[in-house]
């Protein structure tokens, strides 16, 4: 199925954490089609964030609005609950007490995941800080925003993580943070049921951030420039795909039957025809078990 390029028109979202990346993919492609967007993150022109990057909730807010929709940035740390407690507040106040769609995009755990060590030999510090960004900053967000919704008795929660299936990430920390994300969409989606409200997981394949990006050496223009140095990287996706399908979820009647599950971009395009930004129709699954799963094994049933 297909859905209307202004399905959401009229609806209020808030997405925790889209300043860039897949954040910010999706508040793009939410405000396309045609919601007022509340833009949150830590980096703004007033200042950037400890991870010293360069994008702020600002232009993200531009993006929305060039898109279509209404971008409003609040610069909100989402560890801090009397921060998300005045942004919800503040939503309230101005949206008349509504609020349709809840993104939990929040991550800021790049520079602290130890891809290299075990957990014995692990800075334990900085692993927790990583859970305290990765997880908690969900549950604080949801737990002030959730009233909103409840209230209406309508609305979808989307928690953003990396991976749908029980497969290790490949560090723990990191694969605890992930994993616990799905667990919360899970949790929420029983707690929430009764009151008419969706709650899912949702997971981009390879993802072309502006870090992943960067990594490589090029630019979204040139970006197939970088697959000489991983051919994987052929088959990556912008955040616009992830985007893509969180604006179809959100405009879906029928997102009730999905409530609980793990979800990706991946399955999403093929039932609901979206593409991302280039036309084409990325399937990370599909290359894992083409490409990857002889060497690295299946990648996993969903959860």
């Amino acid at each position: 199925m297909t859905t209307d390029t202004r399905s959401l028109t009229g609806r209020v979202a808030l997405v925790a954490g889209a300043t860039r990346g897949g954040g910010r993919g999706v508040a793009v492609q939410l405000g396309a089609a045609g919601a007022t967007v509340y833009v949150t993150g830590r980096s703004s022109k007033e200042g950037r964030s400890d991870l010293d990057r360069p994008e702020t909730i600002e232009q993200t807010a531009e993006q929305v609005d060039a898109a279509g929709g209404h971008g409003i940035p609040v610069r909100t740390d989402h560890s801090r609950p009397e921060e998300v407690r005045a942004l919800v507040d503040r939503i309230a106040a101005e949206q008349d007490g509504r609020l349709d769609i809840l993104v939990n995009s929040v991550w800021g755990g790049d520079s602290l995941t130890d891809w290299e060590h075990p957990l014995w030999e692990q800075d334990l510090d900085t692993g927790l800080r990583l859970l305290r960004r990765a997880v908690d900053t969900h549950i604080i967000t949801s737990r002030y925003a959730l009233p909103l919704m409840v209230a209406r008795k309508s609305g979808l929660v989307v928690e953003v993580t990396d991976g749908n299936t029980a497969r290790y990430r490949g560090t723990l920390f990191y694969d605890l943070a992930k994993s616990a994300v799905i667990r919360l969409a899970v949790a929420q989606a029983e707690e929430l049921r009764p009151h008419g409200i969706a709650a899912v997981a949702i997971t981009p394949g390879f993802l072309r951030s502006e870090a992943m990006l960067e990594g490589f050496g090029v630019t979204e223009a040139n970006w197939r420039d970088g697959v000489a140095k991983d051919p994987h990287f052929a088959h990556s996706e912008t955040p616009a795909y992830l985007g893509r399908a969180v604006a179809a979820l959100a405009a879906d009647p029928g997102v009730m039957a999905k409530s609980g599950r793990a979800l990706a971009t991946w399955g999403l395009y093929q039932e609901y025809g979206f593409t991302d930004a280039d036309g084409t129709q990325p399937d990370w699954a599909a290359h894992w078990a083409e490409s990857i799963e002889a060497e690295h094994g299946l990648l996993g049933d969903p959860l």
